[in-house]
This record gives structure tokens, sequence and C-alpha cells, in this order.
């Protein structure tokens, strides 16, 4: 299984771009990925009815280049799981009210509570990346964001929220067929966004975004796992399983459960009234 890159041992310079693209390159097939998922979604089943019992609070931050596969991991993790337990967070574009807040402060409203897992498809670390790339922040907002973020990360972690971050690294050829996949199947036309558009030009304005995003916030209490995306069906195992390697829950221990006889339908007989039936032309 693809291995993550180590967060500051791994050298964000630009120069070593090579260092965010993995050594193998096969490809995962179908049925091997989804023989991987299955136990891995069982062990979040685990995870979830530990954080439950425990109370525990834990918040996962999933960012990276447009097109990545942020949207289609986190579905991977909330497929088989409690959506009372785990929530995703998506926000839309600011409100103008919000605009005048604290950056994060439209976020805190957000964060889990006990027993909780809040997932955020994309967060705060927009004033690190899309914001200062397609200037809707000034360079000022951006360095006060880099230097206040690990004060408040360290908040969150001395609450007793496990923070996990996560970047999602795809290659600029991968990124062009995914993008021009959106462009012709009518099915993921909806993916395709102004914004993607605008911002596919600026392969390397994000790149030295996201470098100066990791030499400010990659710390002991939130550092930051990178992920290899351009195989997805490599990536999504790769990622839940190193997500539920940094969370101290029970292992699921499986269920010694036999179901009882049902009972007999005595007087009961089937309604001869006819409601109207779903046809099955399939």
């Amino acid at each position: 299984m693809l291995l993550f890159t180590s967060d500051k041992e791994a050298g964000y310079g630009q120069e070593e771009e090579e260092k965010f693209r993995p050594q193998d390159g096969a490809k995962l097939r179908r049925k091997q990925y989804e023989a991987e998922l299955a136990p891995l979604q069982g062990e979040l089943v685990a995870m979830q009815e530990w954080v439950k019992s425990t109370g525990a609070k834990i918040c996962i931050v999933f960012e990276g280049r447009d097109t990545a596969g942020k949207g289609g991991t986190i579905k991977r993790i909330v497929e088989r799981v409690s959506p009372r337990v785990f929530r995703v967070v998506a926000l839309p574009t600011p409100t103008e009210r919000e605009k005048s807040q604290m950056h994060i402060q439209r976020y805190m409203e957000h964060f889990p509570a006990a027993g909780e897992v809040v997932i955020f498809d994309r967060s705060w670390y927009n004033r690190a990346g899309v914001e200062p790339v397609m200037g809707f922040c000034t360079p000022e907002q951006t360095e006060h964001f880099l230097s206040m973020t690990p004060l408040v990360e360290k908040a969150m972690e001395d609450s007793g929220i496990i923070l996990l971050t996560y970047w999602l690294e795809v290659s600029a050829d991968e990124q062009t067929r995914r993008l021009e996949s959106r462009i012709n199947d009518p099915r993921k036309t909806w993916k395709l966004s102004p914004m993607d558009l605008k911002s596919y030009g600026r392969w390397y304005d994000y790149s030295r975004a996201r470098d100066a995003m990791f030499e400010a916030t990659d710390t002991a209490w939130a550092p930051w796992y990178v992920a290899h995306t351009d195989d997805k069906k490599r990536g999504r195992p790769n990622i839940i399983s190193h997500l539920l390697s940094q969370v101290p829950y029970e292992p699921f221990p499986g269920l010694d459960v036999e179901l009882p006889k049902r009972q007999k339908a005595g007087h009961y007989r089937e309604p001869t009234l006819m409601m109207r039936q779903i046809p099955t032309p399939y």
C-alpha cells in the first residue's frame, strides 16, 4: 500500500516536487480495491463506537489540489458509518457578515463535541491556498493567518480534539485528465466550477502557497500528512488506513449474535388492497 510522505522530513520545496510522487506507478485493480476497502470501513465502524463510548472528539481536515479526490475519499469514509457521529462540513462562499469576522470563526461552530467526528472538505486553510492565489485576501491577511493558525490548533488539541490534517496531491497531467473528464462526462459536469478553470493555469502559484502553508503550520500537534492520489483506488484505502492508525480506538471484535426465530403468521393475511407498484423495467 502506498506510504504517506512524512511531514517535515519530506521537503516541500518546489524544486523537490518529485518527492510528492509515488514510486510504484501500478494501478490498483477494482477487486483488490474493494477487498482492501471493506475491512477498513469495518474498522471505521469500530472507531465510531469507540468515539461514542469514550466521548472522543475528532476533527479531520482535507485539503489539496483541485481534482485530487477529497470528495471521493470523504464519501468512502462516511459510506458505512452513522451520520449522527460522522459529520461532513463543506462551507459555501462566506457571506458579507462572515467576511467581517475573524477568518476561522465560521468554522469553529462546526468543531466536534464529545462523541463526534467532523470532516472538513476544505477548511480554514482556504486563507492559505485559494484566497491568496485568486486574490481574495491580502498578503498581510495570509501572513497573519499562517502565524496564528498553529496557536488555534494547539488550543484545539488542549481542549481534547484529535486533529488530523491531510493534503491530497495529484500530478499536473492527472489533474488535466480529470478536468477534461468533467467537461466531457455529463455525470461530472456539476463538479466543474468557474473557479476550477481560473485556478487551472496557476499550478505553481498553488505550489508556492502550499509550500508556505506547510512551512508555517506543520507542527508536532497538527502535522500535515501528504497522500498521492493519482490512483484514487490506491489513495483512498491508504488514507483511511493512516487515519485509523492515528486514533487509539479498540479494533472491531466481531459480533456473537444469533437471529431469533420469527413469529408464526397466525391469523395475518396479506392485504388485497392494490397499491401503486414501482415498475421494474430492468
